[in-house]
């Protein structure tokens, strides 16, 4: 199945890269319109999808330093990119002895939509379903889980706890349970599918391929990427089968982008305004 790419998607991708700057510089319109065509999409879908953001409150309007329209990124759009680096980019394998959060919830029956709000909530950071009203997730997702219940309001309705798992089932059978592994495991099998031939040619061939074909390529693995670390929690390696895809499609992710992301920056930063925002592109998350 070929991959989707929705515009809305494309633009949060494009701001997390290459459009955090230090002074909260917005970026200008126009720029967004040129890179995003790059990517086959039109003006009018880029303009209907920064207005969508606008109205979630994730985009500011604002004037570029040299007075052009354009939008910058709000404090909750920056923290939701701030929490996102961590998984993102992240490198390390977590220990099981690093242990479990849970989120025990009870909505009353009158608020019924904030259940399904809560379920859904929780499904996109990754948790998985221990029982009814409990759902479990690695512990290292206590913070930024904490931060979301807290932004989306759902905080009161909610007990987090931390702890191990101690049985009687092995842990191993038990997050089989949790989680739709074999689902998980179709998510990277089709990312490799999309990006495993793009690492082959740049790796054969790097000097045939420029900047923006390195902006490109760089944008679409980011962009099909940054879900997977949510529908995947990330789980120890030895609660996970011997062959797990999710390993290569890591290695994969982590080598497009020490090869793109700064040869893709010599691309953007013509189409971006103002001394600091070209700085910025050598600040982003995710530089190593």
């Amino acid at each position: 199945m070929a991959e989707q790419h929705t515009p809305r998607s494309l633009i949060v991708s494009l701001y997390g890269a290459y459009g955090r700057t230090p002074d909260g510089a917005p970026l200008p319109v126009a720029g967004l319109v040129r890179l995003l065509a790059v990517l086959g999409v039109d003006a009018p879908s880029v303009r209907s999808s920064v207005s969508r953001l606008k109205r979630r409150g994730l985009l500011l309007p604002a004037r570029t330093a040299d007075g052009a329209a354009g939008y910058a990124l709000s404090d909750d759009a920056r923290r939701l990119l701030d929490d996102g680096d961590r998984r993102i980019y992240a490198r390390t394998e977590p220990e099981l002895s690093e242990g479990w959060v849970l989120a025990v919830f009870s909505v009353p029956e009158a608020e019924r939509h904030k259940r399904h709000l809560l379920r859904s909530r929780l499904a996109r950071l990754g948790f998985g379903t221990a029982a009814p009203g409990v759902w479990i997730a690695p512990a290292r997702l206590q913070e930024e889980t904490r931060n979301a219940l807290e932004r989306l309001g759902l905080a009161p309705y909610v007990d987090l706890f931390r702890g191990d798992h101690l049985g009687y089932a092995a842990t191993a059978e038990a997050v089989a349970r949790w989680w739709d592994l074999p689902a998980v495991a179709r998510l990277h099998e089709d990312f490799l599918a999309a990006h495993e031939p793009v690492l082959r040619a740049w790796r054969a061939a790097p000097e045939a391929r420029d900047a923006e074909q390195a902006y490109r390529d760089y944008l679409l693995v980011l962009d099909s990427w940054r879900r997977l670390p949510y529908a995947d929690p990330v789980l120890p390696a030895e609660l996970l089968p011997d062959d797990w895809p999710g390993r290569r499609s890591a290695e994969v992710f982590a080598a497009l982008h020490e090869l793109l992301r700064d040869r893709g920056a010599e691309f953007v930063r013509p189409h971006l305004s103002g001394t600091d925002t070209v700085a910025a592109a050598d600040a982003q998350p995710g530089r190593r």
